[in-house]
């Protein structure tokens, strides 16, 4: 059986959802704390409880990531036991950004052996159960665009994470800036 708890952030309510395993969902915040539960448990059978002792680490990583504070969530313990292979490879590769890291679906998609797979990687960004933790919102579009994002509020939200890491989005190399006409 899963169970679900909503913690406070200086980003609004956080869902998660955790079976024995690990993590299994992370809610960002909706217009209101009733609509992040119901996003958070629509697809889920869980019961409400208090985070186990487990999870409160990456409970205080993700209050200090919200709060503006780098964090990497070494403590993260995820269950994706229900999900797809492929998606599997781009999440663990993912989790390997630092903070304020980008890459494009491409780069991602060339990183895990799929060149060419840009597509299906924006898929899985679209269906990751555990943003911020997996963290979705650093992949961009190419060109380094902004992309979409599927959290509530859309790209506003990932808008909102960049700030928080100091993500700009941008050419990469600012020498660039310079050209003269």
């Amino acid at each position: 059986m899963a169970h679900y708890c909503l913690i406070a952030t200086d980003f609004g309510p956080i869902g998660l959802a955790w079976s024995g395993r690990g993590l299994i969902r992370l809610q960002l915040p909706d217009e209101t704390e009733t609509l992040t539960k119901a996003r958070l448990i629509r697809r889920i059978q869980a019961v409400e409880a208090d985070p186990p002792a487990w999870l409160e680490p990456t409970v205080a990583d993700l209050r200090r990531y919200f709060s503006g504070e780098e964090t990497a969530f070494p403590d993260a313990s995820l269950d994706l036991e229900s999900v797809p292979d492929f998606h599997q490879a781009l999440y663990r590769e993912m989790r390997k950004l630092g903070w304020g890291e980008t890459l494009t679906y491409g780069e991602l998609a060339t990183r895990v052996g799929m060149p060419g797979a840009a597509q299906s990687v924006g898929q899985a960004m679209g269906r990751n159960p555990i943003p911020v933790i997996i963290p979705c919102h650093r992949i961009l579009a190419s060109g380094n665009t902004l992309g979409g994002f599927s959290a509530p509020g859309g790209t506003r939200t990932k808008l909102k994470l960049f700030a928080i890491e100091g993500i700009r989005l941008g050419l990469r190399d600012p020498s660039q800036l310079g050209f003269g006409f």
